[in-house]
């Protein structure tokens, strides 16, 4: 069938020919007797020993590779250690923070339109927030009580007579071509907060730094704006003239890691005092860092905040939404800003831009001065009047500020590590340690009879409960935190019953996951029914447990014994209590027997 397509296509037929002779070459298989065989599966062997076992030279054995990567690595974070510290020598960083934070309102700065974000787009809307022609801006009262809470928590002082600036620039998220804000008369100034190293302050700014505040200013927020490539952006309107608040820290941060926790600090107290209901997390806050390099002992240079001379030209990042990326934005900018003055180049003041998990900032624009943002009273807005009676009642019922709080939970009365004590205070608001105190003052009711010693170790071992164990469970569950799920009540008198020693410590856990999985009995009863208090064992039963799992194992007590590895004894512990009754077998008790047994150690129980 091949022949007469192969006749009109020669050179089909030369490849096909050619094809054939090459595959004439390929030796048939013959057979071989089966001692050939042998021989030659031997020698086939033989070969494949000495080409597996025979390594190049220039190969490098895993471990070695991995030991040297090891090496390497630590060699890298050493010369980054030392870079960073010799560039600390010669260069000072300073960064200046701006932080624009949503205010807890039920309606916009200049119009009655609702500021919930949860509705459809475009559905919360006045004419004003459009700029719509004729349209008319009419504060709203309620929106500065946030802001006051704010600025008091703060340590600011109230400016009696305020006033509303126009900034020009135009955007499609400003529909009226400017901004309405606060920029030559906040409502509040010289302020302050507080940074103490479990802030996370950077080690070489000591204990504590004191933060100065510029300003804390109200404006309105810009439209929300939404991509869709190639071309197309989109417009949410009801974010316009939610009420802000821009905070203004004065030049005194010389840290990235500093920048960040006062970031955060700040963000901390805002909730606190319920001035926003958001954070970063959420969109509800986000960032602008100022920042600029110069020479250690240089008098000379050019700075924009009004009354500090001597610093290096400034450059703006904006827009940070996390608190990873603000002090990772001001370590990528610091460098870039050191390698253009060591080669000979000049700082240059622009805003930049930061992208999440970028090693360098990017030019935006360059920087607008007042000149180019045209900045003029707005004529459309009265002066803001505030008057010292309502100052004094919103500082006399402001919560107490977190700084206190941490350091009443560290005292004796309830003796909390800072690392309990920071989360108890931040976490829910202050629900969590409203529930914390609750447990405590139940725990020390139940345990009055109780020596004074025992008494005072019951805010460390309630503070454990609270925030580990059943905060452990919520995490598991993912569910948000609900104090009615385990009463105070319900676990006070676990922690009475586990102190006690009516019942052991897994036990106890067992019984609080009951509880929470919505057991309404009381604790008392729901022990005794489910048999769950602690029946002791006899020394003897404890013996016979322990000599078991020595009998089991026989090569792990030698080499306890030979080897003095005294940690595996933790192993035998968790041996016999798994091979006793379940919540009898107490660990202390345990671990002197096997002490005894195995290592000749004083008396067990």
């Amino acid at each position: 069938m091949l022949r007469p397509w192969l006749r009109q296509c020669p050179r089909a037929a030369r490849s096909l020919a050619s094809l054939r002779c090459r595959q004439s070459y390929i030796p048939r298989p013959r057979l071989l007797p089966s001692d050939a065989i042998s021989s030659s599966l031997s020698q086939s062997r033989v070969r494949h020993l000495q080409t597996s076992t025979v390594e190049p030279e220039d190969r490098v054995p895993l471990r070695k590779q991995l030991k040297q990567g090891a090496k390497a690595l630590k060699a890298h974070k050493r010369q980054r250690r030392e870079s960073e510290e010799a560039s600390r020598q010669k260069w000072e960083l300073t960064v200046g923070v701006e932080i624009h934070a949503q205010l807890n309102t039920q309606s916009k700065l200049f119009s009655s339109a609702s500021t919930s974000s949860t509705d459809l787009p475009n559905s919360n809307v006045a004419l004003f927030d459009l700029a719509f022609p004729g349209s008319q801006p009419k504060f709203q009262i309620p929106t500065l009580l946030p802001a006051l809470r704010a600025a008091l928590a703060l340590n600011c002082d109230i400016q009696s007579v305020s006033r509303f600036d126009r900034k020009h620039y135009f955007y499609q998220d400003q529909p009226a071509g400017y901004q309405i804000t606060q920029y030559y008369e906040p409502f509040a100034r010289a302020g302050y907060v507080d940074l103490f190293s479990h802030d996370g302050i950077a080690p070489e700014d000591g204990d504590q730094v004191r933060i100065g505040i510029k300003q804390v200013q109200l404006e309105q927020d810009t439209a929300k704006s939404q991509e869709y490539p190639p071309s197309t952006q989109l417009l949410d309107f009801n974010r316009v003239s939610h009420p802000l608040i821009e905070i203004i820290t004065m030049p005194q941060i010389h840290t990235p890691a500093t920048a960040a926790a006062c970031v955060r600090k700040i963000q901390s107290i805002l909730q606190s005092c319920s001035a926003v209901t958001t954070g970063m997390e959420m969109g509800g806050l986000r960032a602008d860092v100022n920042v600029s390099i110069r020479q250690r002992g240089e008098v000379e240079g050019t700075h924009q905040y009004g009354g500090i001379g001597g610093l290096g030209q400034r450059t703006e990042i904006k827009n940070l939404s996390s608190f990873k990326a603000v002090e990772d934005a001001i370590i990528a900018e610091k460098n870039r800003q050191i390698a253009v003055l060591e080669s000979g180049g000049k700082v240059e003041g622009e805003t930049r831009g930061w992208t999440i998990g970028s090693t360098e900032t990017r030019k935006l624009r360059g920087k607008e001065g007042e000149v180019d943002y045209r900045y003029m009273p707005d004529p459309d807005i009265p002066p803001l009047f505030i008057g010292d009676d309502l100052v004094a009642e919103l500082r006399n019922t402001l919560p107490a500020v977190s700084d206190e709080l941490i350091g009443v939970l560290k005292d004796p009365a309830y003796g909390l590590p800072i690392e309990d004590a920071k989360p108890l205070v931040e976490l829910e608001d202050g629900a969590r340690l409203e529930y914390y105190q609750d447990v405590v003052v139940i725990l020390r009711d139940l345990q009055q009879d109780q020596d004074s010693k025992t008494r005072a170790t019951l805010g460390r071992v309630a503070g454990n409960w609270v925030l580990h164990e059943l905060g452990g469970l919520l995490t598991k569950a993912d569910l948000v935190w609900n104090p009615e799920r385990v009463p105070a009540q319900s676990l006070a008198e676990i922690i009475d019953q586990l102190q006690r020693k009516r019942i052991t410590g897994p036990t106890a856990k067992q019984v609080l996951a009951m509880v929470f999985d919505g057991d309404s009995r009381a604790v008392p009863q729901l022990l005794e029914e489910e048999n769950l208090l602690l029946r002791p064992l006899s020394r003897e039963e404890y013996v016979a447990l322990a000599e078991d799992a020595i009998a089991q194992n026989p090569q792990m007590v030698e080499q306890i014994r030979s080897k003095n590895q005294v940690g595996k004894l933790g192993w035998f512990v968790g041996q016999m209590m798994r091979m006793g009754e379940k919540g009898r077998v107490e660990a202390p008790k345990a671990d002197a027997i096997l002490r005894e047994l195995i290592l000749g150690d004083g008396q067990g129980p």
